[in-house]
């Protein structure tokens, strides 16, 4: 019976059952399929990874055009005109969301405005290279300063309705207060350099603007004959200068300085007044009219009065 049932089943006494492998095999077949299942897993990353790197690339640039466009640029600083403010080379961050908001740059900042025409020459030429290439790609995204920008970078010293002046040996002047330039102006320079001009009123939405070395810089007081009389349009700037970002060692923000806080308007100056009188005159008249009806109260009241005695 024994011998049948070896027959019957393919088993022998002393056989372990077919089709069941020991715990060891067991062990290593599973490890072996984690081991799988972790490779294919990779594999599925990786080209995941890659599948979704053009998407990630064409986010970023599209983030970086939106706070190109509306938050803030960088620009490179050509010339010694801004010393020592700004060094030649120096790389600022511009603040262009403050413009659309309907803000207009304030005396004392400084800001970049396209050439308003006649200012700069002709734009550099492109020299094909692949050095150029990348950079206005660059450029394109915010990345970095264009070559090719026809920008400035002044201060604005006197805004749309102000009256401003500089008289040879003398002190800017803004709506008849002497302006202090101390924080700023290039040390040895004369505050109109050699170029005093003025009283001059800037139109509306223009803005009246200076480099901080006076000596070396052309800006609003050179192009007087062009229009506008030297001002340049509020529609032509780019937006208000407003730290310093690169060299390293040079960080640091651009605030408006203490000295344009004394400068007022023309109209601002008489507007306080002209609120006082006009508030003060009727209280006067009011006053003037009761002590008036008591004068008259008095001699009435006196006329009815009795005769004594």
């Amino acid at each position: 019976m024994a011998g049948d049932r070896a027959d019957r089943t393919g088993e022998r006494p002393g056989e372990e059952p077919a089709g069941e492998p020991d715990a060891e095999t067991a062990e290593a077949a599973g490890e072996a399929d984690q081991d799988e299942r972790a490779r294919r897993r990779r594999a599925a990353k990786q080209r995941s990874f890659w599948k979704e790197l053009p998407l990630l690339i064409g986010i970023a640039i599209v983030l970086a055009l939106l706070i190109k466009t509306f938050l803030v640029q960088a620009f490179s600083i050509p010339s010694n005109s801004m010393q020592n403010t700004l060094q030649q080379g120096d790389r600022v961050l511009v603040d262009k969301l403050t413009p659309w908001f309907g803000n207009e740059p304030e005396r004392g900042e400084v800001v970049v405005f396209h050439d308003p025409g006649g200012w700069l020459g002709e734009a550099p030429p492109d020299d094909g290279g692949i050095g150029s290439a990348v950079q206005s790609a660059l450029s394109f995204i915010g990345l970095m300063p264009s070559a090719e920008d026809q920008d400035l970078i002044k201060r604005v010293i006197a805004v749309g309705g102000d009256e401003v002046a500089c008289t040879e040996g003398g002190q800017v002047m803004v709506n008849g207060e002497r302006l202090d330039e101390r924080d700023y102006l290039f040390p040895g320079n004369t505050p109109c350099g050699d170029r005093p001009f003025g009283p001059i009123t800037v139109p509306e939405d223009h803005l009246w603007v200076m480099g901080d070395h006076r000596q070396d810089s052309l800006d609003s007081r050179y192009h007087q004959n062009l229009a506008g009389g030297g001002a340049v349009p509020v529609d032509e700037v780019v937006g208000r200068a407003i730290v310093i970002a690169w060299p390293v060692n040079r960080w640091g923000t651009l605030p408006v300085p203490d000295g344009y806080g004394a400068v007022g308007t023309a109209a601002a100056a008489a507007t306080p007044a002209a609120l006082g009188v006009a508030g003060a005159l009727p209280l006067v008249l009011w006053r003037r009219r009761r002590l008036l009806n008591r004068a008259v109260a008095a001699e009435s009241a006196k006329v009815s009065a009795p005769p004594q005695g």
